[in-house]
């Protein structure tokens, strides 16, 4: 269902009205439509299938040797994402890191972002975010473990509240073999080596 943005910029002038502002002065004139079309970006995921990137996996039987299935994991760090926390409707932004291990089946590195894409542009709260990018490959890709780390800066922390301009938070969501203490540990290693 795509966003309302004849509702959204009403709902905005409305409430430049209730907070004592004039939405007809020049430099709010155009505010009600700027934030029905920021709104159509903010919240493009909603009602969206964020399991179809995965759709086209490669069978690790195609490859060049047909018996052997990858051993070690695969990880996409530093996926840039942003997304609006549904309990202040503000948004929060930072970057994902993604490991799975291969199960018969594996994708392109580019749906992963993809799959991040989508599940963050709804309002959502980051500790299920998480957990929906790890359902969502473990799912798809039948993987033997998935882990996804997501580390973040919430307004609702930085401008607003107790103000803690400098803090993140950091969440984990992990499945399968690495939900394993030390092979979750070795892999949390390699996502962090180079970011000292």
């Amino acid at each position: 269902m795509p966003v309302d943005r004849e509702r959204i910029a009403a709902l905005t002038r409305e409430l430049l009205i209730a907070i004592g502002e004039d939405p007809d002065r020049p430099g709010l004139k155009q505010t009600p439509q700027r934030v029905a079309d920021a709104s159509a970006e903010l919240f493009a995921g909603v009602g969206l299938d964020a399991a179809e990137p995965l759709s086209h996996t490669i069978s690790v039987a195609q490859g060049p040797a047909p018996d052997t299935l990858p051993s070690g994991a695969v990880i996409l760090r530093d996926i840039r994402f942003r997304s609006t926390c549904e309990h202040h409707l503000l948004p929060f932004a930072g970057h994902a890191h993604i490991a799975y291990l291969p199960g018969e089946q594996v994708v392109g590195l580019g749906a992963l972002p993809k799959v991040v894409e989508i599940l963050a542009s709804r309002p959502q709260v980051q500790e299920r975010l998480g957990e929906q990018i790890a359902d969502t490959i473990d799912d798809s890709l039948d993987a033997r473990g998935v882990l996804v780390v997501l580390d973040a800066a919430h307004q609702c922390v930085t401008m607003r509240g107790s103000r803690q301009v400098d803090s993140s938070t950091v969440t984990v969501a992990a499945r399968g073999e690495l939900a394993d203490p030390v092979q979750r540990a070795e892999v949390i290693a390699l996502i962090g080596q180079g970011h000292a």
